[in-house]
């Protein structure tokens, strides 16, 4: 069957992914149906040239109950994707040669669909009751055989409940449309976002990072952004988005979400314990720690247990999973940035197989379209391939680095590279002559929205963690990187970036597991 037709309805696309399956085999009942409205609907489409307009994102094939509607509205479908006219006869000859007329009753029948409506005036309102209908019929059918797979003994009931979840995600994303907007809504809306950027003096109109001048360059992370945050191991690109994420949390009250598919939670915690309060992680792994030292891990970890800072350690999360535990986040808690260590890590789950930069396409494109739905910027840690290794010079790291995928690069709005001179044995400037000990640079490489520039931060390799390279004048007082954030003063604001130690971590051993398929 020829269909031409791109698929952006939520409900078109679930129903194209579920097809009509026999249910209500034992329950005895009639399951949810419209029959008349299907008749109504199909009788106005080949009555009126223009009905086809309502309802073709609204409605697919599956949507309708009977077998011999589903028949006839593919025709019509199809017969729209060609650019084809839509009436009677035309309708009546596709089915034809497609040796369907007779199954759907003949050309009488559909003759007779035309004379059960005058007009085509409530056209899209028939519709959306047709697939209002069809997903009753889903939600009853996955029950249906949730149900029956939950009495099975040989049913592994982890893998149950996935599918199930799985299967009840489809059907609120087909819920989830969303419809044109004229221009001056859209327009009302960006000048209020402008209004609301003026009233932040610091420029920052997104969610704040804490480094004084990467958020200059960003006004913070915006939302509905990809940030694709990549580097070499030993670069500490974990360090620095953890960092980041506290400042956020801790410092600026923004709501963060983190999942950690590489470290376990209780890991995360002990690192970020061990930034806030500057103890070494090994000291706080083996718990031989000085009486002041105690005092001093209580005294200082009581903001960060306060904060708004919610940590997921799923391993090979599925896009599914991330998905459904967004939404949720976003609906109970209000996640303002959502964090993910590290995209390799994740898996298309049922879809985008095929090789692994198929299945990294699709969980890229994936990752964009959370961003976009739930108006919060998403960062994604990504690997780059040894290809860095063996090119000469200083090893600065390019677009055509990112591993195993150029989709990560096309769906990004923001790719950028943490990069540390030292670890090549680079320590001093060629051109200035300045030092390089300590000093990491952020290297903004693609930037949609904004300037491709080189943030110079300093590393802080005791506690593996970095910071704002130098203080600065803003024009209204001194701003350090230690100040600590005072909004009465209204003089101040912290721009701190607390660290860890990360000497056994993964991220800054010498060399990974580069022959994974991660």
């Amino acid at each position: 069957m020829s269909n031409n037709l791109p698929n952006n309805d939520p409900v078109t696309r679930m129903a194209t992914k579920k097809k009509a399956s026999p249910f209500f085999q034992d329950s005895g009942r009639i399951p949810p149906q419209a029959v008349d409205f299907e008749e109504a609907v199909l009788g106005a489409l080949m009555l009126e040239k223009n009905a086809v307009n309502d309802v073709i994102d609204v409605l697919s094939p599956e949507s309708f109950y009977k077998d011999q509607h589903q028949k006839i509205y593919d025709t019509i479908h199809s017969l729209f994707g060609n650019s084809q006219p839509i009436d009677i006869l035309t309708v009546t000859q596709e089915l034809r040669n497609r040796g369907e007329l007779e199954y759907v009753g003949g050309a009488y029948y559909i003759s007779q669909l035309t004379n059960r409506i005058a007009s085509a005036a409530n056209v899209e309102h028939h519709a959306r009751i047709i697939a209002q209908k069809f997903i009753q019929r889903e939600l009853i059918r996955i029950s249906s055989d949730t149900i029956k797979s939950a009495y099975d003994e040989t049913t592994d009931v982890f893998d149950l409940l996935d599918k199930a979840e799985s299967s009840l995600f489809q059907v609120a994303e087909g819920n989830l449309s969303k419809s044109y907007e004229k221009i001056d809504k859209v327009m009302q809306h960006a000048i209020e976002e402008i209004e609301n950027a003026q009233d932040h003096e610091d420029g920052v109109s997104g969610v704040p990072t804490g480094f004084t001048a990467l958020d200059r360059v960003t006004s913070g992370w915006q939302k509905s952004d990809m940030i694709v945050i990549a580097a070499r191991p030993g670069m500490g690109k974990t360090a620095f988005v953890v960092s980041m994420a506290r400042n956020a949390a801790v410092q600026f009250n923004q709501a963060v979400a983190i999942f950690s598919l590489e470290m376990s939670s209780v890991q995360l915690v002990n690192r970020l314990i061990s930034g806030e309060t500057e103890i070494p992680a090994e000291k706080l792994r083996k718990g031989n720690l000085e009486p002041h030292e105690f005092q001093q891990l209580h005294a200082r970890i009581g903001k960060l247990s306060e904060a708004p800072f919610f940590i997921d350690d799923t391993p090979a999360l599925s896009v599914f999973e991330f998905r459904a535990k967004c939404r949720r986040l976003k609906a109970q808690h209000d996640i303002k940035l959502i964090v993910i260590d590290y995209l390799q890590l994740m898996t298309g789950g049922g879809e985008g197989k095929g090789n692994r930069e198929q299945e990294i396409s699709f969980i890229s494109r994936s990752i964009k379209t959370v961003a976009k739905e739930l108006e919060v910027p998403i960062i994604a840690l990504s690997q780059l391939s040894r290809s860095v290794e063996t090119r000469g010079g200083d090893k600065k790291p390019m677009l055509s680095d990112l591993r195993e995928s150029g989709a990560i690069e096309q769906d990004a709005d923001i790719v950028s590279f943490i990069y540390r001179p030292e670890y090549y044995g680079l320590t001093t400037d060629e051109i200035t002559g300045d030092s390089l000990e300590g000093i990491g640079e952020f290297i903004i490489a693609k930037h949609r929205n904004g300037s491709l520039e080189t943030v110079k931060l300093r590393f802080v390799g005791q506690f593996a963690k970095f910071e704002n390279l130098d203080s600065f004048d803003d024009g209204g007082g001194t701003i350090t990187p230690n100040d600590e954030f005072d909004s009465s003063a209204g003089g101040t604001m912290t721009m701190q970036s607390k660290g860890w130690d990360d000497s056994d971590d993964d991220d800054f051993a010498s060399d990974v597991d580069d022959d994974s398929p991660f």
